[in-house]
């Protein structure tokens, strides 16, 4: 049933990449949006929470890391999964996604199998 799927919060400040994200998860999973790591972060201090959060490194105003951060340092969110999704593939990157908690770490262009895969094992 469709109320039981699992809610996917995409954090991207291009519109694009929210409709490629949402067109590979929708059929599987409930998608919400947030265009900036401050809406990402206010949709997260609701009810009810995301299972999983799929989040773009560069962002205006606060970035992936930040938002993350904030999100594992915050009892209520520290267990919600954070997968980022980057342009950026250097080493250095990775190691500060896995230094701040960050379940998996997708560079763009997508895979949308490996997007898919991603999102199972970690929602």
């Amino acid at each position: 049933m469709a109320e039981d799927r699992k809610t996917i919060l995409v954090v991207d400040d291009a519109p694009e990449n929210i409709r490629v994200l949402t067109a590979i998860l929708g059929p599987s999973y409930r998608v919400k949006a947030a265009t900036s790591g401050e809406k990402a972060l206010a949709m997260c201090g609701g009810d009810p929470l995301p299972d999983l959060v799929l989040l773009d490194v560069v962002m205006p105003g606060i970035d992936g890391y930040e938002v993350c951060r904030r999100l594992k340092a915050e009892g209520r969110t520290a267990a919600v999964p954070v997968i980022f999704v980057t342009g950026t593939a250097d080493e250095g990157d990775r190691a500060r996604a896995g230094s701040l908690g960050a379940a998996d770490f997708l560079v763009k262009p997508l895979d949308p199998a490996a997007v898919l895969a991603s999102v199972a094992a970690h929602a």
